[in-house]
């Protein structure tokens, strides 16, 4: 499924939630519009090294962010390697891989639009609650 945030695409991977695609989008539409900060769609994580990343991911709350390396040294990992598991999230958005950065800068991201895309939802996050916006 492709939803639109803040004027960019989301490839969202419906096999992943045990949701219809019309509540994955109402509740896309309800954090878009900031009355939603964590999602209630029952994501499937994989037993593997991808599935723990995205279960570090999605401890990481609305409006934080956490680096790589923090990620890494949670799970007994690298930074590198969680870098390319957050690559490869296949509910992005739901599964927040835009909140996690790199030490000194947003880092990449590998959804459509690229870092822009990231720096976006970052940004609408942050006019919810105050943090500061991403401008690097």
């Amino acid at each position: 499924m492709r939803v639109r945030l803040y004027g960019h695409p989301f490839d969202i991977d419906e096999s992943y939630l045990s949701a219809d695609p019309e509540r994955v989008r109402r509740q896309i539409a309800e954090y878009a519009a900031g009355d939603r900060r964590e999602f209630d769609l029952g994501v499937t994580f994989l037993d593997d090294f991808r599935g723990a990343v995205m279960r570090a991911m999605a401890r990481v709350p609305y409006g934080e962010t956490r680096t790589y390396g923090e990620l890494a040294a949670e799970i007994g990992s690298s930074a590198v390697a969680v870098g390319g598991a957050c690559g490869r999230n296949p509910v992005p958005v739901v599964v927040p891989c835009h909140r996690i950065v790199a030490a000194v800068s947003l880092g990449g991201y590998s959804a459509t639009g690229g870092v822009e895309a990231k720096r976006a939802l970052l940004n609408g996050e942050a006019g919810q609650t105050g943090l500061r916006a991403w401008q690097d």
